[in-house]
């Protein structure tokens, strides 16, 4: 019977294009379409049901995993249609699931709208490139962009390191060598410090998501090797100022001096609601590594990041708020989203009453610091 209902499920969450499925006791089976959560019009969830519909799907190591630490999570093809991320989890006791649906169809720079000079970057042999955004935001998807890109162009061993895999590359004129972390491998750091062992050209690093994994990502830039990894940070200086951080004060002189010589570039992207066209649309932020900027890393002044990135332009580079506005005149966002994604919303929403629009955002100075909720 669960598998009955996943089926029926899942053929709607591909059916709507919805982004993700969430099963949880107490409510109807939710997706979440163009960003807004919508309930099904179905039997709200009880205990078993959730029980049956994780048993459906979960393999038995994951879950083994939800019995010992309450949490685990793993993909799985759905026929030819779709894959799914799947996390499952423990709350009040009983099980709720939410399934990310990823797409088997690659998608080009084009359709997702990346900065063309990303092509130029993913040509090059060395460095660390890093895609960061909030949870939801397309990370995974412009990253499987460049690496299909590469795939499809240039003779190179790619290893990606993910938990869970995603999308699943075939070999076109690459060899690619996709490892999922808890079931081909223990954890990050230790498929980065074995990947080099491996003969790679590019390195995928799902996230970045301890000091243990950024040291050896930054290690395997230094030694030339072209590495993708991500992070869940909004800006471009906050990135890096992230990465700084996480190193002990005693060592982070010497992680600038590192970082200033690595680092490639920086995109850091949102999703946003379309309202012209209906599904999603990507805002981003980019940074290229000049070497201006590498000085900016190297004597620590990445507060005059985003004014370096404002007269980079002719580099490629774009901030997200600029981005945000472009997209609004264009029409293809709303005036709300624009400003809850922005990084300085009340210098947009001067913009906006400039341009005639009477928003009332009285709930920017509510908040205390004037900062909006992270994106989708």
């Amino acid at each position: 019977m669960a598998t009955i209902q996943i089926d029926r499920l899942l053929d709607t969450v591909i059916k709507q294009a919805a982004s993700d499925l969430h099963l949880t006791v107490g409510l109807p089976p939710t997706i979440r379409l163009s960003g807004r959560l919508r309930q099904l019009k179905t039997a709200v969830l009880e205990p078993d049901d959730t029980v049956s519909l994780m048993k459906s799907i979960a393999p038995d190591r994951a879950q083994e995993e939800l019995h010992e630490h309450g949490t685990a999570d793993f993909g799985f093809a759905y026929e030819d249609r779709a894959r799914f991320r799947v996390s499952i989890f423990r709350q009040r006791g009983n099980v709720a699931l939410c399934l990310r649906q990823i797409p088997n169809k690659l998608l080009t720079f084009e359709q997702i709208g990346l900065p063309v000079i990303c092509k130029e970057l993913c040509r090059r042999p060395r460095g660390l490139f890093l895609v960061t955004g909030p949870t939801g935001s397309g990370k995974t998807t412009s990253l499987a962009t460049m690496i299909d890109f590469i795939n499809d162009g240039l003779d190179r061993h790619i290893i990606t390191i993910e938990d869970p895999i995603e999308y699943y590359h075939q070999h076109k004129k690459c060899i690619i060598n996709q490892r999922e972390v808890g079931a081909d491998v223990s954890s990050f750091a230790e498929a980065l410090k074995r990947a080099l062992r491996q003969d790679p050209d590019v390195i995928l690093v799902g996230e970045l998501r301890d000091l243990e994994t950024i040291e050896a990502a930054i290690r395997a830039a230094e030694t030339g090797h072209l590495v993708f990894g991500t992070l869940h940070t909004n800006s471009a200086g906050g990135t890096i100022n992230r990465i700084i951080d996480a190193f002990p004060v005693d060592q982070q002189n010497q992680i600038r001096v590192q970082l200033s010589t690595s680092l490639m570039a920086v995109l850091s992207q949102q999703l946003l609601p379309r309202v012209d066209s209906g599904g999603m649309v990507a805002a981003y932020e980019f940074l290229v590594v000049t070497p201006a900027i590498a000085n900016l890393i190297r004597e620590g002044k990445t507060f005059r990041i985003d004014s370096a990135i404002q007269t980079g332009k002719r580099f490629g580079m774009q901030l997200l708020d600029d981005h945000l506005w472009e997209l609004y005149e264009e029409g293809k966002i709303a005036a709300d989203d624009m400003l809850d994604r922005g990084s300085n919303p009340e210098n947009l929403l001067e913009k906006v009453r400039r341009a005639g629009g009477n928003i009332d955002r009285t709930e920017l100075h509510d908040e205390g610091n004037g900062t909006p909720p992270s994106g989708a």
